[in-house]
């Protein structure tokens, strides 16, 4: 069966640019070997739902119409890859700016908190182009769909291993309803902050889901990361033990406050009986 928008499949695939630099994989060893392996990235294969733009918009075309086990290559132009480079963000630079003054072309900067590559060294200023490093490239993709993944459980999983990094979260589901276990060190992260009304909405669209509920979980394992009684006790103690001084100073200061206004007042009134009478 050909696939179609809104399948979910598992992808493996490998980015190069045209030179035949790679730049992206989901083969964990060919990572390590090209150097460009991420410790937090997840291999094997990704999770994506064809038309959602979970990949570049080249890529994510070529996979309507292809069906299970294909594997083939497609070269993809920069507007459909990663935009064109803008001209803007090229921009010539004193050197004086950079921490390192042993410059040439293609090496990595850092300027006001922008990360950029040097394009052009000439006498004491260096054109630096702050484009990401994919932005302007033809590149071409070799991928396979390995699998279009049909249950709930296994769809509402790969979603969430896309945006969160984590694979096989708990996950429940019946009559339309999704309960999403969430550990708790997740609920602090500002990426899963931003990404949860997303993932939302698309397991809405894509998944026939009518809600879905968040749930933090909290397990023995990460009861033992909390404070220890007696910590927190002297925790207590010492916060009011803090307060009781912090009152005992601003009550000390009221006094002394409140003594000096009655000198200034008992001061200006004998001012006051002592000026001779006109």
């Amino acid at each position: 069966m050909a696939i179609q928008k809104g399948d979910f499949i598992t992808l493996n695939y490998t980015g190069k640019f045209e030179d035949g630099r790679i730049f992206d994989t989901t083969d964990e060893e060919l990572a390590k070997k090209e150097d460009i392996f991420n410790p937090h990235g997840l291999y094997g294969g990704d999770i994506v739902i064809v038309g959602a733009g979970h990949t570049i918009e080249g890529l994510d075309e070529d996979l309507e119409g292809k069906e299970v086990g294909y594997s083939g290559n497609v070269v993809i132009p920069p507007e459909k890859a990663f935009g064109p480079g803008n001209p803007k963000l090229v921009e010539t630079i004193s050197i004086t700016k950079l921490k390192d003054r042993n410059v040439h072309p293609g090496l990595p900067v850092e300027v006001d908190g922008r990360r950029g590559v040097i394009s052009r060294v000439i006498g004491r200023r260096v054109t630096v182009d702050f484009n990401s490093p994919l932005a302007g490239k033809t590149v071409t993709y070799e991928y396979t769909i390995e699998k279009v993944i049909e249950t709930a459980v296994e769809r509402i999983q790969g979603l969430l291993a896309l945006y969160t990094g984590l694979r096989d979260l708990e996950v429940e589901t019946a009559d339309g309803v999704a309960k999403i276990y969430i550990p708790t060190g997740l609920t602090f992260n500002q990426r899963w902050l931003m990404a949860k009304n997303r993932v939302s909405s698309e397991l809405f669209k894509y998944a026939d889901l009518k809600e879905v509920q968040f749930i933090e979980k909290i397990t023995a394992e990460s009861e033992t990361l909390m404070p220890a009684e007696p910590e927190a006790k002297a925790e207590e103690e010492s916060k009011a033990e803090t307060e009781s001084k912090a009152e005992t100073e601003s009550k000390a200061e009221t006094e002394s406050k409140a003594e000096t206004e009655s000198k200034a007042e008992t001061e200006s009134e004998t001012e006051e009986s002592s000026e001779p009478e006109v």
